[in-house]
């Protein structure tokens, strides 16, 4: 069988009024896949059977070259901000045409996927790629269809990728070369310009938080497992928080590591598979990320030993954002279909760059939907295009970047989810203690693990909580297998009056960055920090 034809869809690219492409290779399973991509130069094979590609210049999102079409539909449900950035119709025209064109007599890959594990929720996507790793990436990423699905298959949303057809910056009405950009009318992403392949996985997620929440469904970004009591769990965070660490862990199920959603019925994976952080991966700390590199996954700036071809996975020579791309299958024990019930705990995870949060709090419910609209946390280096060392960010929902509603619309889906079935919430900070970044270390993982493990038993409900005289959280005062001087940060600082004063200083940057929040209530505004 001629490979570019495997189960091809019956609704083709014609459909997008695309004509004059070289070969489209439709729907290649993993095997064809790396092969094509390792004909055609695009990437190596490590020692542990993974596809290893190098993104170039671009080793991040962009998410200043991000733009929304303004159109009706559009210009009345999107929330309009210095992330969600506008553009005419006619900009979107202009790259359109000058990506087709680029697209003439190109080879490409197609894949015909699905978001959303849940059938009454799901959205069916096309992905269109000029790399072939950027269609084994797409395919380990998304939900599968079955053989019967891919052959009618007809996409709701279609993703084109396509890097090397670059935009002119300022004379093509966008930022750089770079642009991805999302027309809800048409149903249609462009990418350009960036090889980073979590483009094109973050497009689709953007695209399900829009539509989702109009349909009443809650959109998360975050990890979600399962216990063996059937016990669901929720790990809120940005990118390097620990939402794919903490989240596969051997002694619960893997529901999935970064896009949820949470309907009448549950908690459902938005994806098929996992995007893991790989810089310092090891057997002993993440073995099930370890183990789940192997042949059909995909490395990107991961440096390989030129001698054996082992994963340097220490080394961040290309960036610190080395990443690993996997469907959810190779986790040890993961729940297939990604489903799961009302979640009986849900924990926000904060990479805290000033070292002042205490490693573990119990949230109230105002608590909890104070934190999630203030989503602090560091941006981690390397997940964005400049960023080199931790900055300290108020993303709204964990996931401003993805997050296309007015923050109202999820906060008050996540609160009366939390009020409807009585889940626990917890602040857990996975940064530092002991001193700021530069100075403190960074939380020990064994220490995180054993905190949040006691946390999602419930042998923290009866243990004696104090309260946070700047934070206003309550820290439990003792909990297995972690040194009582680690839950009290101020402990793990030399200089009292300094560990105050930082403290404090954050607590400010809490109060004047939720003054945009004026559709908060006031219970919601009184359980922030105290200044």
């Amino acid at each position: 069988m001629d490979p570019q034809s495997i189960s091809a869809s019956r609704h083709g690219l014609d459909t997008l009024g695309l004509s004059h492409v070289g070969k489209a290779y439709w729907n290649l399973r993993p095997p064809a896949l790396v092969a094509e991509a390792l004909r055609r130069g695009e990437g190596q094979l490590a020692d542990n059977g993974a596809l290893v590609a190098l993104t170039g210049e671009r080793t991040g999102r962009s998410p200043k070259d991000k733009f929304f079409v303004r159109e009706p539909g559009s210009e009345t449900n999107i929330d309009w901000n210095d992330t969600n950035r506008g553009i005419d119709a006619s900009v979107f025209d202009k790259l359109q045409e000058r990506t087709f064109a680029y697209m003439r007599d190109r080879d490409l890959f197609v894949q015909d996927l699905y978001a959303g594990a849940d059938p009454a929720h799901r959205l069916k996507v096309r992905i269109i790629t000029e790399y072939a790793w950027h269609s084994l990436f797409a395919r380990q990423l998304f939900v599968r269809p079955t053989e019967e699905e891919t052959a009618n298959h007809l996409p709701d949303f279609t993703v084109i990728s396509m890097p090397d057809c670059r935009a002119h910056g300022a004379a093509d009405g966008v930022n750089s070369e770079v642009y991805v950009l999302a027309n809800f009318s048409r149903n249609l992403v462009l990418i350009g310009g960036t090889r980073y392949a979590g483009e094109i996985k973050k497009s689709i997620f953007t695209v399900m938080n829009y539509r989702l929440p109009l349909e009443g469904v809650m959109s998360m970004h975050c990890s979600a497992n399962i216990g063996k009591a059937g016990d669901t769990a929720l790990f809120f965070g940005l990118s390097g928080t620990g939402k794919t660490t903490l989240s596969a862990d051997p002694e619960r199920r893997l529901i999935g590591d970064d896009e949820h959603g949470w309907s009448d019925t549950g908690v459902f994976n938005i994806e098929g598979g996992c995007y893991a952080k790989v810089i310092n991966l090891s057997a002993k700390y993440e073995p099930q990320i370890y183990h789940a590199i192997r042949f059909g996954s995909v490395l990107e700036n991961v440096v390989l030993d030129p001698v054996d071809g082992a994963c340097r996975y220490e080394d961040d020579q290309h960036t610190e954002n080395t990443r690993g791309a996997y469907p959810i299958h190779y986790i040890d024990h993961a729940v297939e279909p990604s489903v799961g019930g009302h979640p009986k705990n849900i924990v926000f995870l904060t990479c805290d760059a000033f070292g002042v949060l205490p490693p573990i709090s119990r949230l109230t419910t105002e608590g909890a939907m104070y934190h999630f609209l203030s989503g602090y946390t560091a941006k981690v280096a390397g997940t964005e295009a400049g960023v080199t060392e931790p900055q300290a960010t108020f993303s709204t929902c964990f996931g401003a970047p993805f997050m296309a509603l007015n923050p109202a619309v999820y906060a008050k889906l996540l609160g009366s989810k939390i009020e409807r079935h009585n889940t626990r919430c917890w602040l857990i900070n996975t940064g530092w203690s002991g001193g700021p970044y530069g100075v403190g270390l960074r939380m020990s993982l064994p220490h995180t693990r054993a905190m949040v493990t006691a946390a999602l038993k419930g042998e923290l409900d009866e243990v004696a909580t104090e309260r946070h005289p700047i934070f206003n959280v309550d820290v439990p005062t003792s909990c297995p297998d972690v040194p009582p001087e680690v839950l009290n940060p101020s402990r793990t600082w030399k200089d009292q009056a300094a560990y105050a004063a930082k403290a404090t200083d954050l607590a400010k940057r809490f109060v004047e960055n939720f003054k945009r929040f004026t559709q908060a209530s006031d219970a919601i505004r009184a359980a922030g920090p105290r200044v």
